[in-house]
């Protein structure tokens, strides 16, 4: 973000000077404008006005710190943000007061870094002074934009820790109203926080706001690959998802390999489970996912649909856009869904 989007502030890197008798101001300014620096010269009238789009130093000489001119510097330091001391270069006659000017400077500016020179200032002094004020302007606005930074993530840190602590109250209702026993709540909760973190795990690794669409299907049906077990295979082109749907999918797909666990091909050794998915060559990019299940016990369709089973279709239904298709095929379960890939990846238009 440019500094001209924070309370109007402009880059802070250019440099004021209020030097209103004989040449001052423009020598001085095209000394600096020689070595790259960018300056512009005020009078009484414009003062505040050029002050208001803060410039990264203030050069003033002895002899234009009138009243009217110390109180509109004081008005606008007093309306300087938090990280903001702005350094004020003073050019003191040769017979000034230093330490008088200095005490009733500061108590009319108590928020500014002043710097005194007494006239004549060697030119490469003069420029090097004001140099290194720029730069210790630049390590403000360092410390602003990291100061800015901490809040964003503290804001997004509070955001994501409530949806998903939301999402935690969501499984746990789910999965109450389902079960018909202490331990049976009590392992299909761990189960579903387990899928959930595996999620969260995937795209924190990712180090993004997106998922690979792989990484999701490992999560999820790698640990049933174990024990001496090879009949899960995965195949699909690399996609990438939203956080968002990166967890409802990651869900979803827990549901149906709890169900194979249970009653389908992943309750016997020899049985079966291929996940794949694909993306159309059409215009608007159909992205179809199908699980298919064989090798198992033969499959009846149950009387009564089951909530995990009524989550997943409805879960699916709000992600793709387009109703899912689950068969109770005698030799295994098949389920595939398909909608616009825009609306599960980022990136990918419609």
């Amino acid at each position: 973000m440019s500094d001209a989007g924070h309370n109007g502030l402009g880059t802070l890197d250019w440099v004021l000077i209020l030097a209103p008798y004989r040449k001052d101001a423009s020598y001085t300014a095209s000394l600096l404008q020689e070595r790259g620096v960018r300056a512009k010269a005020a009078n009484h009238a414009d003062l505040e006005d050029l002050l208001a789009e803060s410039p990264g130093v203030l050069v003033v000489t002895h002899e234009a710190l009138d009243a009217a001119a110390v109180a509109a510097v004081g008005r606008f330091l007093q309306q300087q943000p938090n990280w903001s001391e702005i350094p004020i270069v003073v050019l003191l006659d040769r017979r000034a007061s230093q330490s008088r000017i200095q005490t009733a400077l500061s108590a009319a500016w108590p928020r500014s870094r002043q710097i005194f020179y007494q006239r004549p200032v060697a030119t490469l002094e003069l420029i090097s002074g004001i140099q290194s004020a720029l730069l210790t302007r630049a390590r403000q606005r360092d410390v602003r934009d990291h100061l800015e930074r901490e809040a964003e993530l503290r804001h997004e840190l509070n955001h994501r820790v409530k949806n998903i602590l939301a999402t935690v109250v969501s499984i746990f209702d789910m999965t109450r109203r389902s079960a018909t026993s202490a331990d049976g709540l009590a392992e299909d909760f761990k189960g579903r926080l387990k899928a959930l973190s595996n999620v969260h795990s995937a795209v924190f690794a990712a180090g993004g706001e997106t998922v690979p669409l792989l990484d999701v299907a490992n999560s999820i049906l790698a640990p049933y690959n174990s024990a001496g077990r090879s009949g899960i295979t995965i195949e699909g082109p690399d996609i990438l998802l939203s956080r968002e749907a990166g967890t409802t999918l990651a869900l979803c797909l827990h549901e149906l390999a709890t169900n194979a666990i249970k009653y389908g091909s992943l309750s016997q050794a020899e049985g079966t489970l291929h996940l794949d998915w694909k993306i159309a060559s059409n215009s608007e990019r159909t992205l179809t996912l199908s699980w298919t299940e064989s090798g198992g016990p033969p499959v009846v369709e149950p009387s009564r649909v089951g909530y995990g089973t009524r989550y997943v279709r409805a879960a699916l239904t709000s992600l793709f856009g387009e109703a899912p298709d689950l068969v109770f095929a005698q030799d295994g379960l098949r389920f595939s869904i398909s909608g616009l890939l825009s609306r599960l990846a980022p990136g990918f238009t419609e």
